[in-house]
């Protein structure tokens, strides 16, 4: 595949889908290949059609895309892929999405119909987002955080897994923190140049983003915590001692914020994932604690 194809659908990006597997974790079913099988497939599913959502969003902002100092390096903005390679990308990653859901009816999801809905009501969602509704200031923050909770829920519906109000809530609250996070990046760009990476970022004030992201990591931490010590979650778990799992959460939250308001460098989660060892080690602590509290009870 052409090197620039390969950026165009941003690969690197897909550990985003990951959130397909939280439901399969949680109930205790990660090694049990008759549910990972649709869980993988869905994943790659989002994986194909969050691709195509990429290749639209850069036809579409091309123009705004060129005077950006970083976007303008895009392969649409910089000329390299044309619009009509990045249309046929778009569309074959799309149709190889609801292929993949189709699979799943062979390897066992039962709710292979509300699956492609959920698939289909995650893309009009994102082109929504990329036409119009990223101009609109927190509403655009509530979109990004839906298409994560999206994930789960799809993750839910490709393994039979009822989901819990607590994965939706925690889930939906930490993509919101991070989206807002994100956002700061856009303002200071905003108040250092004049250049405005989006048109409703004279409606994200620096201030309003610093109280809100405080705000945002602090209800994440506490809705975490009190999960953690919910008697009917202790019951399910059988366990007294995830509320041990608050630890990384609480330390990756600070470090995030740390990133964002001292450091200035929240433009992207999933590069601070994969290049920060600070949060790299709470996550692996976070799973690791989980795991044996799931699948290997003291």
């Amino acid at each position: 595949m052409n090197r620039h194809i390969i950026k165009l659908i941003r690969p690197h990006q897909w550990l985003k889908n990951a959130f397909v597997f939280t439901p399969l974790f949680f109930d205790r079913h990660a090694t049990d290949w008759c549910y990972v099988w649709p869980c993988i497939a869905t994943c790659l599913a989002f994986c194909m059609a969050a691709s195509g959502i990429y290749c639209f969003n850069d036809v579409h902002d091309c123009e705004a895309d060129r005077r950006h100092p970083m976007k303008c390096m895009r392969p649409v903005a910089s000329g390299v892929v044309s619009k009509r390679a990045a249309y046929a990308t778009m569309a074959m990653a799309w149709a190889v999405a609801f292929a993949l859901i189709a699979l799943t009816r062979l390897l066992r999801a039962d709710n292979q119909k509300v699956l492609a809905v959920t698939l289909l009501l995650y893309i009009t969602m994102n082109v929504a987002y990329s036409l119009k509704l990223k101009q609109i200031a927190i509403l655009d923050v509530f979109i990004i955080a839906a298409g994560f909770v999206l994930r789960v829920v799809a993750g839910g519906q490709a393994t039979g897994i009822i989901l819990s109000h607590w994965i939706v809530l925690t889930t939906f609250l930490l993509a919101l923190f991070l989206a807002m996070a994100k956002r700061r990046d856009d303002a200071a760009l905003f108040e250092m140049s004049g250049l405005k990476a989006r048109k409703n970022v004279e409606r994200y004030s620096m201030d309003f983003l610093k109280s809100s992201i405080s705000i945002l990591g602090s209800i994440t931490i506490m809705c975490y915590i009190l999960y953690t010590v919910s008697t009917d979650v202790v019951e399910r778990m059988g366990s007294h001692y995830v509320y041990a799992t608050s630890v990384f959460v609480l330390a990756g939250i600070l470090r995030y914020m740390q990133l964002t308001i001292v450091d200035q460098q929240s433009g992207s989660p999933t590069k601070i994932l994969l290049h920060d060892p600070f949060i790299q080690i709470c996550i692996i602590g976070w799973i690791t604690t989980f795991a044996v509290i799931l699948y290997a009870p003291l």
